[in-house]
C-alpha cells in the first residue's frame, strides 16, 4: 500500500478541490466548495502553482502545493511548500513522507535553490518527520506580516 505521487492539474480539479476543502477546514474554516474551486482552478490555469497529489489504490488521498518564490541575493528559484494534507484515514501510511520527497525531487529537477515551508510551533509531529527528512529550522530568523 505505497503511494504513488504523481503531479496533476485540471484534469483532476475536482479531486483536488476536495481535498483543498478538507485541508481549510483541518484550519479551522468553513467549507466552501466554490471557493475551494476558484482558487485552485485559478493557480492551475494562471500556473502559479504546482500541485502534487498522493494516490493509494487509485483514491486521492493527500496533496501539495507549491508556489515559486526566488531568491535576489542567490539569483535563484525557491519553492515553497504552502499546503501539507493527508486525508485522516490515509495518515500513518507514508503519504506525507511520499509527498515531501516528491516536492522535493520536483524542486531539484526544477533546479531550484532550495523548498522552504512554515509550520505552527505546536505541530511536533510534522516538526519531527521534516527533521526527519533533512528539513533545518531557520535559526535566528523571524516570519513578519504585515496585514493588508
Amino acid at each position: 500500500m505505497n503511494p504513488v505521487v504523481r503531479r496533476t492539474g485540471l484534469t483532476h480539479l475536482d479531486v483536488v478541490v476536495d481535498l483543498f476543502d478538507q485541508y481549510r477546514g483541518f484550519y479551522g474554516q468553513p467549507s466552501d466548495l466554490a471557493l475551494a474551486r476558484d482558487f485552485i482552478r485559478a493557480r492551475m490555469e494562471r500556473d502559479e502553482s504546482v500541485v502534487l497529489l498522493a494516490w493509494i489504490d487509485e483514491r486521492a488521498v493527500g496533496f501539495t502545493q507549491l508556489y515559486p518564490t526566488y531568491s535576489s541575493v542567490s539569483a535563484a528559484r525557491v519553492w515553497t511548500l504552502n499546503d501539507l494534507f493527508v486525508t485522516p484515514d490515509a495518515r500513518r501510511n507514508g503519504v506525507a513522507r511520499a509527498l515531501l520527497s516528491a516536492a522535493a525531487d520536483f524542486a531539484r529537477a526544477d533546479g531550484a535553490l532550495r523548498l522552504e515551508l512554515e509550520t505552527d510551533h505546536d505541530n511536533a509531529n510534522a516538526q519531527a518527520l521534516y527533521r526527519s527528512m533533512g528539513w533545518a529550522a531557520y535559526d535566528g530568523t523571524l516570519r513578519f506580516r504585515l496585514p493588508l
